[in-house]
C-alpha cells in the first residue's frame, strides 16, 4: 500500500520530454510515453535536418510513418508545414501523440494508430512533399517501408525522403530515382536526405 503510494506521489518523469527546437512553437516541452524502440530524434540531428529542409518546409505534406515522440512531425508543424499525417503502431503512443497535438491547438495533423506497412498499403495516399521514415533501429523495416512507398504513389514529384537509421545498419536499397542530397552521423545515429527526381 505505501509502495503504491508512493509511486503516485513520485515527482513526474522529465526523462520523456520532448523540446521543440524551432517555429512558432519553440521551446515547448510535451511528454511521450515510454515504448519499446521509442528513441526521439537527437535536438542536434533534428536542427541539421530542418536547416536542410529550411526552403522545403513552408506550406508542404508530410507524413512521419514511424512517429514515436512526434519528434519530426511536430517539428514539421511547428515550422510551417500545411499538414502531417502522423502514424505510430503503437496504442498509448498514437493517443499521446493526439493529446499532444491537442495541447498546440494543432489541427493540421492526424494521427492514425496502424502498423506502418499496413497504413501504406491502404487505399490510396494524396501524394507528399516530405516523408520521415525513422524506424525503430535494427528491425530491418526501412527496405519493406521505401519498397511500399515507391510502390504505392506516396510521393509527389521532387519530394524529399529523410531516412534515420543506427549507424551500424546495413543501408536499405535506394531507388535510383532517389539522389542522396545530404549524408551525417552524429553519435549512434545515421541520417540522410534523399531527393526524389521523377
Amino acid at each position: 500500500m505505501s509502495r503504491q503510494k508512493s509511486r503516485n506521489n513520485a515527482p513526474a518523469n522529465t526523462h520523456n520530454q520532448l523540446r521543440i527546437i524551432g517555429g512558432q512553437w519553440r521551446g515547448r516541452k510535451l511528454s511521450f510515453p515510454d515504448s519499446e524502440g521509442l528513441r526521439p530524434t537527437p535536438d542536434r540531428v533534428r536542427e541539421t535536418l530542418f536547416n536542410w529542409l529550411a526552403p522545403e518546409i513552408a506550406g508542404a505534406r508530410c507524413l512521419d510513418l514511424f512517429s514515436g515522440s512526434g519528434a519530426l512531425g511536430i517539428e514539421a508543424l511547428s515550422r510551417g508545414a500545411s499538414w502531417v499525417d502522423m502514424n505510430d503502431s503503437v496504442r498509448a503512443v498514437a493517443q499521446q501523440l493526439r493529446s499532444n497535438l491537442s495541447l498546440l491547438s494543432a489541427n493540421t495533423a492526424q494521427v492514425k494508430h496502424s502498423d506502418a506497412l499496413n497504413w501504406l498499403q491502404q487505399e490510396p495516399h494524396e501524394p507528399y512533399d516530405i516523408v520521415f521514415l525513422d524506424p525503430p533501429f535494427r528491425k530491418g523495416l526501412a527496405d519493406e517501408c521505401i519498397e511500399a512507398i515507391v510502390n504505392n504513389g506516396i510521393l509527389k514529384p521532387h519530394a524529399w525522403v529523410y531516412l534515420e537509421m543506427a549507424n551500424d545498419e546495413v543501408l536499405p536499397a535506394i531507388p535510383d530515382t532517389w539522389q542522396l542530397h545530404r549524408d551525417k552521423t552524429a553519435g549512434q545515429v545515421r541520417y540522410q536526405l534523399y531527393c526524389v527526381e521523377r
